[in-house]
């Protein structure tokens, strides 16, 4: 019990559900045929967010996310306006990408070593990662587990499911835009929201807005590297080093980031872009994820093999994700299906849509996204492709009200906490709904208007 105690609660949450599905099933409440479906289900799902989160952390490791961060905030040339427009263009693209999950866990500390260096506030650079952590995941089958499951049911190839899903992509992420600018990013909030979180982590301590601070060598983003001073110091220097040229509109942009071992820059790199390549040759994405992987292990192995550790597996997810489909299954199999189809209707027309749509998003933020799409996807008519991506769309765009409505958020709002940076519940709640209700009906029209 005391070992249990010791964990981290997100390994506590994720080992309760485990549990619980597991007494689901050994109890009767869960068919065993019904549990043996899902996990066939999400047996690929598993093995490609494995291997694609070690590939995410090696090229972490290699300063590859470094890199591109100093050079967007150089790129951004001092004007916060081209700066948010950079952020906004490296959070989609990682998340397109990449994966959401990455986004989460690797470009969260990114962005706030990024706010350290050109001395801005870390909530606008965290807000804009999670957001589109979650609103830029429509596009392609490796930017949500959803959509893998989603393509699956409606016979899409990677091309494919982008060829219909642009356009709604495009909706989503400008009206993450624009929330963002008048939430977080407009002049006179990039200022404030900053707060330290005192805890086994932290410890009380904030972020430094060191802008002249070197870039340290591997791992330069993380923890130890940001953090060193305390929230007020965020606001100190970042008034004196940018605001006493008079100018709120302008930030120091910081130096050149140079990696400290360019042949695993390269190597991880070049996984990272055959990774990319190989997904949209409609190469099996656990396939693609794992060879990349297996190029960035191999890489470190021989240039620094004290980096490979068992660490690098993103355990809680792997016994998260199967714990929460146990569970969802369960209440599914004993009267939620029932319930989900009621509500979602047999409608393939707008309303339709909607209805999926808002089903798919408000059950998100009650639940979690990814067993939501599961148990509602067996609740859309199966000729109905357009009505299941509405819901795609509501599990995808719609869970950035509550912390637990994603897997990507959860990890983002811990890895914050980590780093001493807190974001009110109460206002990322009140702004994520005004975003979830906006985009999603946004996204909706879209998927409407180019069918």
């Amino acid at each position: 019990m005391r070992v249990f105690l010791r964990l981290h609660v997100l390994d506590r949450v994720a080992i309760g559900l485990l549990v619980v599905g597991l007494l689901c099933l050994a109890t009767g409440l869960l068919p065993t045929g019904s549990a043996g479906d899902a996990m066939t289900r999400i047996a690929p799902l598993l093995a490609f967010l494995g291997t694609v989160i070690v590939l995410a952390e090696l090229t972490s490791e290699a300063e590859v996310f470094d890199v591109v961060a100093a050079r967007v905030a150089r790129a951004g040339r001092g004007s916060y306006a081209a700066l948010f427009l950079l952020c906004v263009v490296f959070a989609s693209v990682t998340t397109i990408a990449l994966n959401l999950d990455t986004t989460a866990v690797l470009l969260t500390p990114v962005m706030l070593a990024l706010a350290s260096r050109v001395g801005i506030a870390p909530v606008p650079l965290a807000m804009t990662t999670v957001w589109l952590a979650n609103t830029a995941s429509l596009l392609l089958p490796v930017s949500n587990l959803t959509n893998l499951l989603a393509a699956d049911r409606v016979a899409l190839s990677p091309l494919g499911l982008a060829s219909r899903m642009w356009a709604p992509q495009l909706a989503a992420i400008a009206v993450t835009m624009v929330c963002l600018w008048l939430f977080y990013w407009r002049r006179g909030k990039r200022d404030g929201g900053v707060a330290a979180l005192p805890g086994p982590d932290t410890q009380g301590v904030g972020l430094s807005a060191r802008t002249d601070a070197p870039a340290a060598g591997p791992g330069a983003a993380r923890a130890d590297d940001v953090r060193a001073g305390n929230a007020g110091d965020v606001r100190a220097e970042s008034a004196g080093d940018v605001r006493g040229a008079g100018n709120a509109d302008r930030y120091r942009p910081p130096e050149v980031h140079r990696p400290a071992d360019p042949v695993l820059f390269r190597a991880c790199g070049l996984a990272c872009a055959g990774f990319l390549i190989a997904i949209l040759a409609d190469v099996e994405l656990w396939v693609a994820s794992a060879t990349a992987a297996a190029v960035a292990v191999a890489a470190f192995a021989v240039r620094r093999r004290s980096t490979l550790r068992l660490s690098l597996v993103p355990w809680r997810l792997l016994v998260m994700v199967p714990g929460m489909f146990l569970v969802v299954e369960t209440v599914n199999v004993n009267g939620l299906h029932d319930l989900l189809a009621s509500a979602v209707g047999h409608d393939g027309g707008l309303w339709g849509l909607f209805r999926a749509a808002a089903v798919g998003g408000g059950l998100s933020n009650v639940l979690n996204n990814l067993p939501v799409y599961l148990a509602g996807e067996a609740a859309v008519p199966v000729g109905n492709h357009d009505q299941l991506l509405a819901l795609l769309i509501g599990t995808n765009v719609g869970p950035v009200v509550t912390p637990w409505a994603s897997l990507a958020t959860l990890l983002w709002y811990e890895r914050c906490h980590a780093y001493g940076v807190r974001v009110p519940v109460a206002r990322l709640m009140g702004t994520g709904a005004v975003l979830a209700v906006a985009a999603v009906l946004a996204s909706v029209v879209a998927l409407t208007l180019t069918a």
